[in-house]
């Protein structure tokens, strides 16, 4: 297989998260290697359905995951499934970024191939915690809205990179340092240098986001700023949440007068 279209809708389809993991690393490792190209006489994409996944975790509404405490290891087991799950997810988002969107730059492909491997070895190392805290994926309910909003903006390009990568994914950079705190504060050292180690890397993701959401603007001819606030509007109503890890947003391609907005625009919602 020459075709890095094909290879991206081999690993989105895998179901198996250890077959997921191997096919992933595979693909980046192949691709690196230049065995790998977008390939112009690649069949259309498909329709967007659902990814390849295990039977388990059952998916529910949000609002239906349990809130559990952190002070028992039950309670820190839901909370590092509840962040695998989201690693999971991001391997498929970041395939189907490769899979889907066409006639893009050799450096977007680059980019989305390198965050699915990133993001396969942070859903290891977070697979690995929860067998030692007596659990497994699956174990726990979990919800689909990362997946929701990738069906929502399958097609349009500006969208996706807007909305999956600017918004959804970067919620983490917002909550990863209370998690780490709330973690420090019952003595789990192990799964905060885990945290960290997503938190760190997962400002380059966000950071592709932005470079590829204004590569669109620009070859559309429109402004990136007002056409975030237009897909936000349209796409998330009123559902904006703050506050804003600022710093890691300014590190990963967000300006002041930017964020100046989203918080408004959150206050507001």
């Amino acid at each position: 297989m020459t075709d890095l279209h094909a290879a991206a809708k081999r690993c989105l389809d895998a179901s198996d998260p250890s077959e997921k993991l191997r096919l992933t690393h595979a693909t980046w490792a192949a691709l690196q290697a230049g065995q790998l190209q977008a390939e112009s006489t690649s069949p259309a994409p498909t329709p967007i359905g659902t990814p390849g996944r295990p039977e388990r975790p059952s998916l529910v509404p949000q609002r239906q995951v349990p809130h559990r405490g952190l002070g028992t290891p039950e309670g820190r087991a839901a909370l590092v499934h509840a962040v695998a799950h989201i690693e999971f997810n991001a391997i498929n988002l970041a395939w189907d970024a490769v899979y889907r969107y066409r006639g893009m730059p050799v450096e977007y492909y680059r980019d989305w191939a390198s965050c699915a491997h990133d993001e396969a070895r942070h859903f290891a190392l977070l697979s690995d915690r929860l067998i030692e805290l007596g659990h497994g994926y699956g174990d726990f309910d979990a919800h689909n809205g990362l997946w929701e909003m990738a069906e929502k903006t399958a097609h349009h390009d500006t969208a996706r990179m807007a909305l999956v990568p600017r918004v959804l994914e970067a919620r983490g950079l917002d909550v990863t340092p209370g998690m780490i705190e709330r973690l420090r504060a019952v003595g789990d050292e192990r799964t905060i240098a885990i945290l960290e180690i997503i938190l760190r890397e997962e400002v380059a993701h966000v950071a592709a986001g932005s470079r590829w959401f204004r590569w669109c603007c620009e070859r559309d001819g429109v402004d990136p700023r007002e056409t975030f606030l237009d897909l936000l509007r349209d796409y998330m109503g009123r559902n904006l949440r703050g506050p804003f890890n600022r710093p890691a947003r300014l590190e990963a391609g967000f300006d002041d007068e930017e964020l100046d907005q989203l918080t408004a625009l959150a206050v507001a919602s």
